[in-house]
């Protein structure tokens, strides 16, 4: 009940890669192959600051569970201040920053203008994504998600809707192409935002936790979710960072090899959505029953909600892993098929991964719940060496292709696994406070 609507609710950013990605592949290969390399480098950006709402969020849920409702507000509003404070830095980066960027990784000069194209009108929602992803963090951390759901399905259709028109010029609007996906992405978000706050204003929770009382900016309570936050955030740019380097190094084989990469990654966002719910869930639970005093039902729990997320990450992987072209064909068919024919071999490699992720990714945010963000942080840079150090060898030294390029995210979480279980079973992180 805590998690399936934060498959939803965290899922928002890959909702609209999904989008994204969809148009784009029927405008043309190019516009597939560049929103493949700009689409994961900015789900690192949102991911920065969706670690730092996690840190609020594992405050609250803390709070929640000691049963400390005033506290909740103040800690909301806290999280809040830093978010906004964020967005702009990361504003000015995208807008300023991002040409030398890219100059750095981008060989393909159709792909590197296409990107700065579409980050040109992407940026400006960040605004809203930030400070969106700390109110969905509060409802997260007080496990009442059910509104999550509402919120982002209104999110879905508005992007859905405008990328339809932005992107080829339908109902009157400019055809602005991969720039229209941009502006698409972000006048939806500003919906979103807007939808949930008038929901906040009727919550009649908000009273009990003091949503309504606009506090001072209590810097001490910033440092404290920061110092919480900072290794989880650090933990999302290692991981999807090296995400990003991947799809910069797998450029260098060619645009065709790219947009297959794309294609994969788009249904890896489709078929990870249950893994992020119960991820998000699992997180909560923990952070509050550790706040009960429960430390002994920790480990149970991570366990029976691994379980659930690969039984429920199987049932939607293997039918669109074993019949692709007949699944995919309401999103990609009308344009050349030929595209999911070649990715293929690189979807039978999907079931290993998400095997792994599913698992993996659960236990990982239960260590985070009980307040190890900093070890963490040591897991997720061990992992992601081995990672990139694999698919540097794959990809300059054999020709073993994309299938063996993509296998390196199975040596990930296998990695991340096993350190995982080894501290969790150590009982270490019993005497860690939030």
């Amino acid at each position: 009940s805590i998690s399936a609507p934060i498959m939803l609710g965290s899922a928002a950013q890959n909702v609209i890669a999904l989008s994204d990605s969809v148009f784009l592949y029927h405008l043309s290969e190019e516009d597939f192959a560049s929103i493949g390399f700009v689409g994961v480098f900015y789900l690192v950006i949102a991911a920065i600051g969706y670690g730092f709402s996690r840190g609020g969020q594992i405050m609250i849920a803390r709070r929640a569970g000691e049963g400390q409702g005033s506290e909740i507000g103040r800690t909301f509003y806290s999280m809040a201040y830093f978010e906004l404070g964020l967005a702009v830095a990361m504003f000015f980066f995208m807008q300023y920053g991002c040409y030398y960027f890219f100059g750095l990784f981008v060989n393909s000069e159709v792909i590197f203008e296409k990107s700065l194209e579409y980050l040109d009108t992407r940026s400006w929602g960040i605004f809203f994504s930030y400070v969106g992803v700390s109110i969905i963090a509060l409802y997260t951390g007080i496990a009442r998600t059910s509104f999550i759901i509402v919120d982002t399905v209104i999110l879905g259709i508005v992007n859905i809707a405008l990328n339809y028109g932005l992107i080829f010029g339908h109902w009157g609007l400019p055809a602005m192409g991969i720039a229209g996906a941009g502006l698409a992405s972000t006048i939806a978000e500003i919906v979103a935002f807007v939808v949930f706050i008038v929901y906040m204003l009727f919550e009649h929770k908000a009273k009990e936790y003091q949503l309504f009382r606009l506090p001072n900016v209590d810097l001490a309570l910033i440092r404290q979710q920061y110092k919480l936050a900072l290794p989880i955030v650090a933990q999302s740019f290692v991981g999807l960072g090296s995400w990003f380097v991947f799809f910069g190094i797998v450029e260098n084989l060619g645009e065709r090899e790219l947009a297959i990469t794309n294609l994969v990654r788009m249904v890896y966002l489709i078929l990870s959505i249950p893994t992020w719910g119960f991820a998000s869930g699992v997180n909560t639970m923990v952070s509050n029953f550790i706040g009960q005093q429960k430390r002994q039902a920790v480990i149970p729990i991570i366990w029976k909600t691994a379980k659930i997320c690969w039984l429920t990450t199987m049932l939607i992987t293997l039918p669109v892993v074993l019949f692709p072209h007949e699944l995919l064909y309401p999103l990609l068919g009308g344009a050349d098929m030929s595209l999911i024919t070649d990715a293929q071999p690189v979807f039978y490699v999907l079931v290993g991964i998400l095997t792994c992720f599913s698992i993996g990714s659960v236990f990982f945010n239960g260590l985070a719940g009980t307040g190890a963000t900093f070890f963490g942080l040591i897991i997720q840079t061990i992992c992601a060496a081995v990672y990139l150090a694999y698919i540097y060898a794959v990809v300059n030294y054999t020709n073993w292709g994309l299938p063996w390029a993509w296998a390196s995210e199975i040596l990930y979480w296998i990695v991340m696994m096993g350190i995982v279980l080894w501290y969790m079973q150590s009982k270490r992180w019993h005497g860690l406070s939030v």
